[in-house]
């Protein structure tokens, strides 16, 4: 345990935070403290609280971050309290000592006390501890290691407060070791650096970073999945991705990754160039904008980050386009994109191309700025366009089910589609009828 070094008492108190007195809070505090255990906040939002980014916008006083608690009662007396006070009560992570409380819509982590038994740079052994100062020494940044009082009272052992304050992002105790009880907090390093440090970064956790980068392949790729599309969504992901790469750190996670310069435009437009309510920052697009590959090599990231069927057919139509989205498209054409892939791949690929724009080319004329916002108006606006026939009509005809009638609509699709869907049920119909008949 790495203790020698901690602050014992309270050093502060928070200041007035909406979701501390929130009436969902405040009945799980009730039962968590009915026979008399001490209970803290703990990590993310004592720390957001600190740094005036509370966990969300409290616009009516409810609670719908994420908050944390802490407390050395068992899990199996948690669950029990919680529910004498008619919360309701999910052993999330008995083994682990954490049970989530749900109060309405909000959800609240409750997790016992723990100690490090044994570690294998994957997963850890746990036994319960009533000690506060243990369990906060087995987290892995100073600024997650921070906990405060029902009163808030702040409890900062390893100086989280201070590396906060001057943008330091510091491993509790030696980095190294900190890495090697758990790989993941290598790319948890990188996360909360990149929405929270300050150059220059921390000698001893990039020396660590550097060293242990050759541990990231025994992650499961669901873990390294979630932290990497977490680190795509701070503010300036590009940074951070040069940084990555000049540790090592995507040679073992993402070999697929080219030059950074679409992921950095790609950043600026969902968040600062422009204002289009349909366009925000999305995890797998700043994927797309990173990598350079072809489709089979995006089909194999997929699957080494175990993404889903359509998340994975997502990231390969990004990664090769069916089709160039350009201002220069006419109206047919972007409806045809807009029918076959879907208003919101066609989005995803007017963002990725505009940025591949603005990499080589930062200052764009007014015109091309415009086509560009007129491609995603376009996307805002389709209303879709239902082809007009099925298998039914054709086999209506007197066509024998089989694989000629999808051949057979696909052709007629086809032709629909290039006459700008004008034409109508029985214009399609007699289509269909010429194309049997030339059969």
């Amino acid at each position: 345990m790495v203790s020698m070094n901690a602050t014992y008492g309270p050093i502060g108190k928070l200041s007035p935070q909406p979701w501390l007195r929130a009436p969902e809070t405040l009945a799980v505090l009730d039962a968590l403290t009915a026979k008399g255990a001490e209970v803290r906040f703990v990590g993310g939002c004592v720390r957001d609280a600190l740094a005036n980014r509370p966990p969300s916008a409290f616009e009516t006083g409810a609670v719908s971050g994420d908050i944390d608690l802490a407390t050395p009662d068992p899990p199996e007396t948690v669950m029990t309290l919680l529910q004498a006070a008619g919360i309701k009560a999910i052993p999330t992570g008995i083994a682990h000592g954490t049970i989530t409380a749900i109060v309405g819509d909000q959800k609240f982590e409750i997790t016992t006390l723990r100690r490090d038994v044994e570690t294998d740079g994957r997963r850890a052994t746990v036994a319960f501890t009533d000690d506060w100062i243990a369990d906060a020494s087995r987290r892995d940044l100073t600024i997650n290691a921070l906990s405060a009082t029902p009163d808030g009272d702040i409890y900062d052992h390893y100086e989280g407060i201070n590396d906060l304050a001057h943008g330091r992002i510091r491993f509790v105790g030696i980095a190294a070791e900190r890495i090697t009880e758990d790989v993941l907090r290598l790319l948890r390093f990188f996360r909360f650096y990149g929405l929270f440090g300050r150059p220059q970064p921390d000698r001893d956790a990039i020396a660590a970073c550097r060293a242990h980068a050759n541990k990231l392949p025994g992650l499961s790729g669901e873990r390294v999945r979630d932290e990497l599309f977490k680190i795509l969504l701070v503010p300036d992901p590009a940074e951070l991705a040069v940084m990555m790469r000049g540790l090592g750190v995507f040679d073992h996670i993402l070999m697929e990754a080219g030059d950074v310069g679409r992921l950095r435009m790609t950043a600026w437009l969902e968040t600062r160039a422009i204002k289009v309510a349909t366009v925000a920052p999305d995890s797998l697009r700043r994927v797309a904008a990173l990598i350079n590959t072809d489709a089979a090599g995006a089909e194999a990231l997929a699957a080494r980050l175990r993404l889903s069927n359509r998340q994975t057919l997502r990231l390969v139509t990004l990664a090769a386009p069916p089709v160039a989205i350009t201002p220069e498209m006419g109206g047919p054409d972007i409806r045809r994109a807009l029918h076959r892939l879907g208003p919101e791949v066609v989005r995803d690929l007017t963002l990725l191309a505009w940025a591949g724009e603005l990499a080589i080319t930062p200052r764009l004329p007014s015109a091309r700025t415009q086509g560009w916002l007129d491609l995603l108006q376009q996307c805002d606006d389709w209303q879709g366009a239902p082809f007009p026939l099925t298998g039914e009509d054709a086999i209506g005809l007197g066509v024998e089910e089989g694989p000629r009638i999808g051949q057979a609509m696909a052709k007629v699709e086809d032709w629909w589609e290039a006459g700008d869907f004008k034409a109508d049920r029985d214009a399609c119909l007699e289509q269909l009828k010429l194309l049997f008949a030339g059969e």
